[in-house]
């Protein structure tokens, strides 16, 4: 008879060894396979894989001046799996010139996951960063002393100019974000933060080489491993060629010293920025060195924001410069035609509504009206489009179609200049308006946007293009500050023409009363340059003083330089914008000032508004 007791007994030792069995070689297999921690430490005992960083890309400016170039510089860095526990804290600290207290810190928080989470005791993790040559010697000396640390060599940026900080942008130290984004990082590796140094990161960092050396029993390297069959080459970063003009970027930021605003400078043919200056800006030398961190608090806690990029970020009523936009509309759209002439009595008066003007001829038409920017004129051709039932059959569409005629011009969305942070301004439309108004409104209500007021707001950058496409006579374009890129070629992006709704014979119009606001109009005081210039002024209404805007090309019949100069708080357009623009332009398209000029430059350069001293 069985005994079914001891049968059962029997299975499940059996299954109790099987279980335990499988456990271990579920475990072996786990260690020998899916585990690296073995191979981590065996790999470590007898191999240093030693990165080796690659040469950023140079920066130099369109005429070939250099601008950024590297400088070599060293890291320490730190395996812990070999630091012994009986180092002379003291002695290495003193090698250093660092304290104790920053010593013991540091090794705390690179062994921190939280701050360190590629922290890992078997490769080199980075203890200190960006020595000098003469610091680097002092050390080297007694390294040996030191088991675990190591120098690792790379190079890190200098800027030959104290101009184009924003253009530029900076390298900084990765976040634990950056190396989440993109394994090419690990913790103390640098990375572009702003400007081009930022939106062309892949093309200016290069590859990484990884040198294996061989390490004896004793930790001690004894050459590279198999002769170096397994290494790899750094590849050095692309040089990049800006469109910037130095010499210009140089002089437009002297202009700007002592007041808030912005220049840009736009080649018409090619949509290349000549020169984007924002004031108050900084020195790009400050964002060098390990007094980077430092240096950009101070910069960030400065209430004057000289780390922000006013030509792509500020975003301002553009005044009158807008009137361009208007009479183009207003031609194209057949509300008016090249002799229609409309009254001016100091301004637009129409039931109890006021929009004031200056003193000038009335009645006028279109070139009268842009040469002498007359508000009245624009208040009634947008009054007209507005009410014009036979061609739109509301307000409605009579808003949107004017708001595709901006749209295509370049403004109300991003231009996609090649630089990180710009912002899009504000063309309102139809729904914009049936909201703020519960769609009880009409061209009375809006008429502020006819003269660049009201809910309009531009970049400097969109309007230097703006005047870049009437340069054109109606394409532009997308402005970008990179000319060349090394060993490949410029994005299509920034080679395909912008055509803008209206008509190309508008342009000619809107071309003659920029021609004759420079003869004799609000921009009469570049008449007396060598060349055939085109502007037209804005005073943008402010809460406070009013902001001086002039927009201009020149020569007229083959554009070389689009110009905005946007001075908050300046006064009139002709106050500060227009001589400031007319030095501009003398610089550019005769390549030197005249003494005269120069005499000009310097009293323009002395006059403070606003913030005082420039913070360079």
């Amino acid at each position: 008879m069985k005994d079914f007791n001891l049968e059962n007994r029997k299975f499940i030792i059996g299954g109790v060894a099987i279980f335990v069995v499988t456990v271990y070689i579920l475990r072996l297999f786990t260690l020998q396979l899916l585990s690296d921690d073995y191979k981590k430490n065996a790999d470590s005992n007898a191999f240093l894989k030693k990165i080796e960083y690659p040469s950023r890309g140079a920066i130099s400016d369109r005429t070939g001046k250099l601008l950024v170039y590297n400088q070599p510089a060293y890291d320490i860095m730190v395996v812990m799996n070999e630091e012994s526990g009986h180092l002379d804290t003291m002695e290495f600290c003193n090698a250093l010139g660092i304290t104790k207290e920053y010593f013991i810190k540091r090794m705390n928080d690179i062994k921190d996951y939280s701050k360190n989470p590629g922290y890992s005791r078997f490769t080199q993790q980075l203890f200190m960063t960006q020595l000098s040559d003469k610091e680097f010697s002092v050390f080297q000396e007694k390294m040996f002393r030191f088991p675990g640390f190591y120098v690792q060599k790379r190079s890190i940026r200098q800027y030959q100019y104290p101009y184009a900080a924003h253009v530029l942008g900076d390298v900084g130290e990765v976040s634990e974000s950056d190396i989440e984004d993109d394994d090419y990082y690990q913790p103390g590796d640098y990375i572009g933060k702003l400007g081009v140094e930022k939106s062309y990161e892949k093309q200016l960092r290069g590859e990484k080489g990884v040198q294996i050396l061989l390490r004896d029993a004793h930790g001690r390297i004894q050459g590279s491993y198999q002769d170096g069959k397994f290494d790899t080459k750094p590849v050095p970063g692309k040089d990049l060629t800006l469109s910037i003009d130095i010499r210009l970027q140089a002089l437009a930021e002297r202009m700007l010293e002592g007041k808030i605003g912005s220049i840009v400078g736009i080649e018409p043919s090619t949509g290349e920025v000549l020169c984007m200056a924002s004031s108050p800006s900084y020195d790009p030398r400050l964002m060098v060195g390990r007094q980077r961190g430092k240096n950009h608090i101070r910069l960030t806690r400065n209430v004057w924001k000289p780390l922000l990029n006013r030509s792509i970020m500020g975003q301002y009523p553009p005044g009158s410069t807008f009137k361009t936009t208007q009479a183009l509309t207003f031609l194209s759209e057949g509300i008016i035609t090249p002799h229609t002439m409309f009254p001016c009595h100091h301004g637009f008066t129409y039931r109890g509504l006021h929009v004031g003007c200056h003193g000038h001829a009335s009645p006028l038409n279109v070139v009268e009206a842009l040469s002498t920017s007359c508000n009245g004129f624009f208040c009634w051709g947008l009054y007209y489009m507005m009410g014009n039932r036979r061609k739109y059959p509301h307000v409605q569409v009579a808003m949107n179609t004017w708001r595709d005629y901006m749209v295509s011009m370049g403004m109300g969305y991003k231009l996609g200049i090649d630089l990180p942070g710009e912002k899009r301004g504000l063309i309102p439309n139809a729904e914009f308006y049936d909201k703020a108004y519960h769609g009880s409104w009409n061209g009375l209500t809006v008429i502020s946007i006819a003269i660049g007021q009201g809910e309009v707001n531009m970049t400097p950058l969109q309007i230097a293009n703006l005047c870049a496409t009437i340069a054109n006579r109606g394409y532009y374009y997308k402005p970008h500050v990179v000319k060349k890129v090394q060993g490949e070629p410029l994005d299509t992006a920034y080679t395909q023409r912008h055509y803008t709704k209206a008509k190309r014979n508008a342009y000619g119009w809107v071309v003659a009363g920029m021609r004759s606001s420079a003869i004799k109009g609000t921009c009469k005081m570049m008449s007396r340059l060598p060349f055939t210039v085109c502007g037209k002024t804005g005073t943008a209404q402010n809460r406070g003083q009013d902001h001086s805007v002039c927009m201009t090309f020149a020569p007229m019949e083959n554009p070389k330089i689009a110009l905005a100069v946007y001075v908050e708080n300046g006064g009139f357009g002709a106050d500060f914008a227009v001589p400031i623009a007319k030095v501009l332009l003398e610089q550019y398209i005769t390549g030197k000032l005249s003494p005269s000029a120069e005499k000009e430059a310097t009293a323009l350069q002395k006059r403070r508004i606003g913030y005082g001293k420039a913070n360079r």
